[in-house]
């Protein structure tokens, strides 16, 4: 079981009040990402259920029990930090069993918890390696499984994976999805990258300044977001957000459309643009254009879509798939 509830928790530092209060329910064997920009509260709030910091105010509970003021080391969890914290010298067979060690658990026991982890992680043929003879990836790996040995009710990964080039990165999300449904056990994620959150999530919570903007699916928040911080912070490139006298056509203070749901082309369209800049990805082409009576906008094509700086481009959105909302920036719901 790994049921995680928060119940109005809040947390200050001095006069800054860093997680004004926030509810939550976390289900047994989901997947959670906390994400949101730097400094909005995300790894405080993942402190707060491991017990690294104390509440200033409100309850927590792991699968039905209050651990509030409950030790870390009592509440059942298992966190993998950003660094590693390896022990240099010792093998990755020694570091996966330290915490088992010391348990004081019986030595076959702690020989076939290792065994088993190692296999889960594809670590087998290393446990003979000290960390500085493995990739970053392999580091990251080998922290996971001192986690898995404890078989802890959840599992919390403060960005786990921001210390890793780009194909790692790629290559970690898979293992970490793929280790979570072998496991079933609760996982709860901190990222600030809303793609590792979109691709790994069961259950997204967007966070900012401390508050819970949205809670949902991948696909709920990226086809219905609540308000306008988690429309121009869900999707990548990000939603473009229009107001002006289109908005106002539209029955909306902002409109937001997303660059996928813009057709391109070099005839004729609803709006004309400007190429200031092409990115081209191979099987994808962003266009960032100077759209006439609208500005700034971006727009997805495929990559055999040939444009360049300068070039003059016409725009249609779908309107079928359009985001309004109103002067407060929340969501208009048809």
């Amino acid at each position: 079981m790994g049921s995680i509830t928060l119940s109005k928790v809040s947390k200050t530092f001095g006069e800054a009040k860093v997680i004004p209060s926030i509810d939550l329910e976390i289900n047994d064997g989901e997947f959670v990402v906390f994400v949101g920009p730097s400094g909005c509260g995300k790894s405080t709030l993942l402190r707060l259920i491991a017990g690294l910091e104390d509440v200033t105010g409100g309850q927590i509970k792991i699968d039905g029990r209050d651990v509030t003021d409950a030790a870390p080391a009592e509440r059942g969890l298992a966190m993998v930090f950003q660094s590693y914290a390896l022990y240099p010298h010792m093998s990755v067979r020694k570091n996966i069993a330290f915490p088992l060690k010391m348990a004081k658990m019986e030595q076959s026991a702690i020989d076939k918890k290792v065994a088993d982890a190692a296999h889960i992680l594809n670590l087998t043929d290393y446990l003979e390696r000290r960390p500085g003879q493995l990739s970053g990836g392999q580091r990251q790996r080998v922290a996971i499984g001192r986690a898995i040995v404890r078989e802890p009710s959840a599992f919390l990964f403060d960005e786990p994976l921001s210390n890793l080039d780009a194909a790692l990165r790629g290559t970690m999300r898979l293992e970490i999805s793929d280790l979570h449904n072998q496991l079933k056990t609760t996982m709860v994620y901190v990222t600030h990258d809303q793609i590792e959150a979109m691709t790994m999530a069961d259950k997204i919570v967007v966070l900012n300044r401390g508050n819970i903007e949205q809670v949902g699916s991948p696909l709920e928040l990226y086809k219905s977001p609540r308000n306008l911080f988690v429309a121009g912070f869900i999707g990548s490139p990000k939603m473009n957000l229009l107001e002006g006298d289109y908005a106002k056509a539209k029955n909306g203070k902002t409109v937001g459309v997303r660059p996928e749901h813009i057709g391109l082309s070099k005839d004729s369209g609803l709006w004309t643009g400007r190429v200031s800049v092409a990115e081209h990805l191979g099987a994808d082409t962003f266009l960032h254009l100077d759209v006439d009576g609208i500005g700034p906008i971006t727009a997805r094509a495929g990559g055999e879509f040939g444009a360049s700086y300068g070039d003059t481009v016409y725009l249609t959105p779908d309107e079928t798939k359009l985001h309004r909302f109103d002067d407060k920036g929340l969501a208009i719901r048809a």
